[in-house]
């Protein structure tokens, strides 16, 4: 701005000083030109005064600047000071025709003789003849140069102009510079800008409310993204990320601001999001590091007119593996069923049809027995797991022994252990937890049942309870057929039982393993599996206390 007004001011000066020179100039030409002619004149007059007595040899005499010419009354030049009398006739010329009618005349022209322009004045002699004094116009501005200070005085006013100028401009933006708009108080400002000043401090309060507005707005933003455990990714209309919170970084490949999402490796990814970008929602699976992803990508649309997309990606591992296992448990359930109903159905249609002989029906009537009671142990585990699978157990919890509920367990289950020969031993001190007794009753027999039915003959089940401080646990270990290491981590699933020669013609269901994990889940507890083919297993559930 202090450059502006500096040239502002300077500018105004050279103009002013121009039209003050240039008015100067003429009337310093006007006055020199009067005077010129009032010099031709006196001299014209003392020259015709000299010829009317001397003569022609007169003129030869005469110590003057000035051009004399003598013309006859016809026109003709009787003497010319600088060209001699052999030059044209004189008498088409104004200042010559005003002379001879007039008395005297005068003009400025180009001469014909010399080329420049010219002062005249001519002057009628008493014998008719015309005097002619004359000088070239350039004499008079090489003298207005020469006399008039005009020239230094333009070069001092420049410099007192550029000088003032700056100074002016200086002073003129200083109490501007100075306003301070991010002040509310009322400051000294130019009267002329005071509303100016009061209006830039309204916008700019304005201006100030609504960044913060806005940065409350991108930290709300940053934190709900940046809690997500999904990802979360915004692009502009090519697909280039504009942002992406840090849960994108896992669940989308390639998602980095500045790359663009729709060349991305993944190409279910990227056609997804082109699809987007064209104005469809797209939703596709994919599968990355052994994990399953849900990609829904939708348009971002504003005013009518496609501006970007928004993607948005799931982790579905659990619920894509729990589909898995809700159709495996279906698959399981439908041939658990059916083993014992198709032999229970079987056996009464003999029954029914009286093809079974008197000795035999006592038989076949303990075989349906066995099988109903296989169908109702089996059904009864599947409400169960139902039961913890949807969270209706009663919350309520209260002490429990685990020592004492081991008791009830081994002295439960000592008719099967004899049969197959395996001994019980029961070891540790007494352990109180805050637990369902059902629940916890059902951990530890499902622990000590599995432990006799894959047990050796003359084997042996050890039992183990122990307060460490932080946990109460509870350790089954027996002396059984072991677990191979590559069915460890499935013996949890329901229905899954380790396929082996030696446990094809063992009874049960295959669900009590699955029954004591989500028990375990239901107290909050950890269970640990140690086990070697052919030597035993022990398992061990760790509960808070």
């Amino acid at each position: 701005m202090t450059g502006k007004i500096f040239r502002y001011v300077f500018i105004m000066g050279i103009i002013i000083l121009a039209l003050c020179s240039a008015l100067f100039a003429g009337l310093q030409y006007s006055q020199m030109k009067d005077e010129t002619y009032s010099a031709l004149k006196q001299e014209a007059i003392y020259a015709a005064n000299g010829v009317m007595h001397a003569g022609e040899s007169y003129l030869d005499t005469l110590d003057t600047e000035s051009r004399i010419t003598w013309i006859a009354e016809n026109g003709e030049v009787l003497f010319d000071s600088e060209f001699g009398a052999g030059i044209a006739n004189q008498s088409i010329y104004t200042e010559v025709v005003d002379a001879i009618s007039q008395g005297e005349g005068y003009g400025i022209r180009k001469s014909e003789s010399s080329g420049k322009d010219t002062m005249y004045y001519a002057l009628k002699c008493e014998d008719g003849t015309v005097l002619r004094l004359s000088k070239p116009l350039s004499v008079i501005w090489s003298v207005l140069v020469n006399v008039s200070p005009v020239l230094w005085m333009t070069v001092l006013v420049l410099v007192l102009s550029g000088i003032f100028a700056l100074r002016a401009a200086k002073q003129i933006t200083k109490p501007i510079n100075a306003i301070d708009i991010d002040s509310y108080e009322r400051q000294e400002v130019y009267q002329e800008l005071a509303p100016l000043v009061d209006r830039i401090r309204e916008q700019n309060l304005t201006i100030r409310e609504q960044i913060d507005e806005l940065t409350r707005r991108q930290r709300e933003f940053s934190v709900l993204t940046e809690n997500m455990s999904e990802g979360f990714v915004l692009t502009d209309i090519n697909g280039v990320v504009l942002t992406a919170n840090t849960g994108a970084a896992t669940t989308l490949p390639g998602c980095e601001a500045g790359e663009s999402l729709a060349e991305c490796e993944d190409k279910t990814v990227s056609e997804a999001v082109k699809k987007a970008l064209g104005g469809e929602r797209a939703e596709v699976y994919y599968e990355q590091h052994e994990r399953c992803y849900q990609v829904i990508a939708n348009p971002v649309i504003y005013n009518e007119k496609l501006i970007g997309a928004v993607i948005l990606a799931l982790d579905v591992t659990e619920t894509v593996q729990r589909e898995q296992l809700r159709r495996q448990f279906s698959a399981n359930v439908s041939h658990e069923l059916k083993t014992p109903l198709t032999s229970i159905s079987g056996f009464a249609e003999l029954m029914m049809a009286d093809l079974v002989p008197p000795d035999k029906s006592r038989e076949f009537a303990g075989d349906i027995y066995r099988e109903s009671v296989r169908l109702i142990s089996l059904i009864n585990d599947i409400i169960e797991l139902s039961r913890l699978d949807e969270q209706t157990v009663p919350p309520e919890k209260e002490d429990v022994d685990l020592y004492e509920v081991a008791e009830d367990v081994i002295d439960g289950l000592a008719s099967a252990a004899k049969k197959k020969n395996v001994t019980f031993k029961l070891e540790g001190d007494r352990a109180v937890i805050r637990g369902i007794p059902n629940y916890i009753d059902e951990i530890i027999y499902n622990l000590c049942d599995n432990a006799v039915k894959y047990n050796k003959p003359d084997g042996e089940v050890t039992v183990t309870v122990k307060n460490t401080g932080k946990t109460a646990d509870i350790t089954v270990k027996d002396t059984g057929i072991g677990i191979p290491a590559e069915y460890r981590e499935r013996i949890f699933e329901r229905f899954y039982r380790v396929d082996s020669a030696r446990s094809q013609d063992i009874p049960g269901t295959g669900l009590g393993l699955s029954i004591v994990k989500h028990a375990a889940q239901l107290h909050d507890a950890h269970i640990t599996l140690e086990s070697e083919a052919d030597v035993g297993t022990t398992i061990t559930v760790s509960f808070p206390v």
